[in-house]
């Protein structure tokens, strides 16, 4: 069973999508409308684990997720989970721990389907902040600029 819901952030909208109870997407700055409707245990959960996490960063998530990628792509994002609230790493740091490039780092940070959650905005450039969901400036860079500053 699929089930989505819309909720109020200090990032604009975030929709969360979850398939059999389990999180498989978050979207950040989405022109969807607030849901209004009564949602399951599963989908409250997980609503409140984000408004606490944008409350008071040091919490960890604790949801179910369902992370649809390749073995190497679901490799990476189970590292990024390893990285503390507060702190980053570098494309080439991962790289080096996963045997990989920074490149490949990078572009499943990319494809990563539910940030925030899976924190690939603490993973930055050797030399900068490095870009955020493809991107290298404007609203994504805003977004991760806000999101690693809110972590302290």
């Amino acid at each position: 069973m699929t089930e989505s819901f819309v909720m109020a952030s200090p990032l604009g909208h975030l929709k969360v999508v979850l398939e059999d109870a389990r999180v498989v997407n978050l979207d950040y700055g989405t022109s969807h409308a607030l849901t209004n409707k009564k949602l399951s245990a599963a989908a409250r959960k997980v609503k409140q684990q984000l408004e606490r996490y944008l409350r008071k960063p040091h919490n960890n998530f604790e949801l179910e997720l369902d992370l649809h990628g390749t073995e190497f792509q679901r490799r990476v994002w189970r590292a990024l989970q390893c990285i503390p609230v507060g702190k980053t790493r570098t494309y080439g740091q991962l790289a080096h721990k996963l045997n990989s490039s920074a490149r490949a780092i990078g572009n499943a940070c990319r494809q990563n389907p539910v940030p925030i959650i899976v924190p690939c905005h603490r993973v930055v450039a050797s030399n900068g902040i490095g870009g955020f969901s493809g991107q290298t400036e404007g609203k994504p860079i805003k977004t991760k600029r806000w999101l690693l500053t809110h972590e302290g």
